[in-house]
């Protein structure tokens, strides 16, 4: 099958800043160590459905109206900056875990059980109220997508992306949940949700000093 070299090399950026630690790295970190494979995989198909979002508004020209617009993106930006530093306090705040309540599975959560659907909601609205994302699509489209080229090519596009994040957080969060990396954690677990915290907390106020470009 013959791929057009735009897609290529849209796909090859995207891998190479998808890869990149970031706030979605941190937040499935968060949901795997925590609460187990299951929320982890979850969080990670959110990350990677909120990038369909982000393509849908680049595509019919939205994003380029909130790149632009002050206001809009102020908003988007003190939004995805205060739910980062959100979700740092709770990690920073999580009680400490008593060897005798460790689950000793793989899969099952440490830090209690998680519905799935509220680890998908993490995942999906950190990568969703990320103003860097915005930012980067808006460019990446721009930059490297002809404006020549069918709408619907351009979401199938964009579904490759999400697909491509989601499998890539989804081995993460397994390889996070793997026996010798849960050992670890149950050893060193407070000292993880400390540092994930900070980690956090730093990316959302590095998004609050972000600026429109």
């Amino acid at each position: 099958m013959h791929l057009p070299p735009e897609f290529l090399a849209l796909f090859g950026v995207f891998v190479l800043a998808a890869i990149a630690p970031g706030a979605d790295f941190a937040c499935v970190l968060r949901e795997s160590v925590s609460f187990g494979r299951r929320a982890g995989i979850a969080s990670a198909i959110g990350v990677g459905s909120a990038i369909m979002v982000h393509v849908a508004y680049t595509v019919t020209g939205v994003g380029l109206i909130v790149a632009q617009s002050v206001l809009i993106f102020t908003i988007v930006k003190w939004c995805g900056a205060a739910y980062l530093v959100y979700l740092g306090v709770r990690s920073l705040t999580a009680s400490r875990r008593s060897p005798q309540t460790l689950d000793r599975t793989a899969t099952a959560p440490i830090g209690g059980a998680r519905n799935v659907a509220t680890s998908y909601g993490v995942g999906f609205l950190t990568n969703l109220l990320n103003p860097k994302a915005t930012l980067f699509f808006v460019s990446l489209f721009a930059t490297i997508v002809s404006h020549e080229t069918p709408v619907m090519t351009q979401f199938a596009y964009g579904a490759a992306l999400a697909v491509f994040l989601a499998v890539w957080f989804s081995f993460v969060a397994v390889f996070l949940t793997t026996r010798s990396m849960r050992a670890g954690y149950e050893r060193i677990g407070h000292w993880i949700d400390r540092a994930t915290g900070l980690v956090l907390i730093g990316l959302g106020v590095r998004i609050a000093l972000q600026k429109a470009n």
